[in-house]
């Protein structure tokens, strides 16, 4: 029995979240195992509501989960950063969900933007430090509001945070067994505090002897990823260059639609969620498409090991982009988000 925390959050994110739960409950009494699940009301509507962002009492509770599922937090009434640093960013540094897994995966019949690129092709991993960085709050500025204004934000890593990071990049890479490739994305030929990133990645290295080293600055990673995705097979990188080349991944996997994340701590809870946010403006209308929420509860049976099931959901997602729905756009679908849900389910009990 897992116990699993479901967060919905705010718009989009409770529907695509029941679409989630409904494929999870499927796959679980498929394989017989059972998901004790708590829902938490944390996001906008609570906070617009009752003041409350994420109570020590519910941090407490999430903290002996074994996994929490997000739908979206967002709110058009909530000032832009007061509930991502009030949950989001609260949940990641609490929890020390310090690696952010995001796979950059084109499901057979996706459209892809990328001229003569296809499923064989964009089959990656970033994985993305998400405890340090310019995320930490360090800095603040003076004189704000004149002409002498000075803003500072600083770029903080340990050496501590570093090595996890690549440790679990490297063990992941072995698992992988892809490629066996794993690419270092980093500034090291600006950002001074980079070297620390090169120098125990190095020394790291010299454990993993299977895994093929690479190096690749920031710019040059977002010019491959679109020339030649194939070229990757895992990239590690630290948290403010993760925040960026995640997106792009998310777009060259055929858009928010369909790309999902984990924040991870190896050894402890870890959160899973869709990338694409809460998307008020299709909020109530059952056109939002759930596939992206459904492979974030893929991850989170993966991250559980709950491997058969896991594959389960992923091959219904490839069957029903293959042959049910190719447009992943709000309202494009051709499908409602429920019925999308549905068809996922049909394929699991089919198969």
């Amino acid at each position: 029995m897992y116990k699993i925390a479901i967060v919905p959050g705010d718009g989009t994110g409770t529907e695509v979240i029941r679409e989630a739960v409904k494929v999870l409950d499927v796959v679980a009494q498929k394989h017989k195992f059972t998901c004790e699940k708590t829902n938490y009301d944390l996001g906008g509507e609570r906070y617009l509501k009752t003041g409350d962002l994420l109570p020590e009492s519910v941090m407490k509770e999430l903290s002996g989960m074994n996994a929490i599922l997000l739908g979206a937090v967002g709110h058009p009434g909530v000032k832009p950063g007061i509930l991502e640093h009030g949950i989001l960013l609260k949940l990641r540094f609490a929890l020390e969900l310090y690696i952010n897994l995001r796979p950059v995966k084109l499901f057979p019949g996706v459209d892809c933007p990328l001229k003569d690129k296809g499923p064989k092709d964009i089959d990656f991993v970033i994985i993305r430090e998400n405890n340090e960085c310019v995320y930490i709050g360090a800095g603040g500025s003076i004189y704000k509001g004149t002409n002498n204004e000075v803003a500072i934000q600083e770029m903080v890593y340990t050496w501590r945070g570093v090595e996890r990071c690549l440790r679990y990049a490297f063990e992941f890479t072995r698992k992988r067994n892809l490629r066996k490739k794993l690419t270092l994305c980093a500034k090291t030929n600006v950002i001074q505090a980079h070297e620390l990133w090169q120098r125990v990645y190095n020394d790291i290295a010299k454990e993993y002897p299977d895994i093929t080293q690479d190096y690749a600055h920031v710019d040059a990673t977002c010019m491959w990823m679109v020339k030649n995705p194939e070229a990757f097979d895992v990239i590690v990188t630290p948290n403010m260059f993760g925040d960026i080349i995640t997106d792009l991944g998310a777009i060259i996997q055929g858009g928010m639609g369909i790309a999902a994340g984990g924040n991870i701590n190896p050894k402890g809870v870890s959160m899973f969620e869709p990338i694409g946010g809460s998307a008020p403006k299709y909020a109530g209308q059952n056109i939002i498409n759930p596939l992206a929420a459904i492979c974030a509860a893929q991850m989170m049976l993966e991250y559980l090991g709950e491997t058969k099931a896991a594959r389960d959901i992923e091959n219904a997602v490839a069957w029903v982009t293959l042959e049910k729905v190719r447009n992943l756009g709000a309202g494009k679908m051709g499908y409602g988000t429920s019925q999308v849900g549905d068809l996922v389910i049909e394929h699991i009990r089919k198969n």
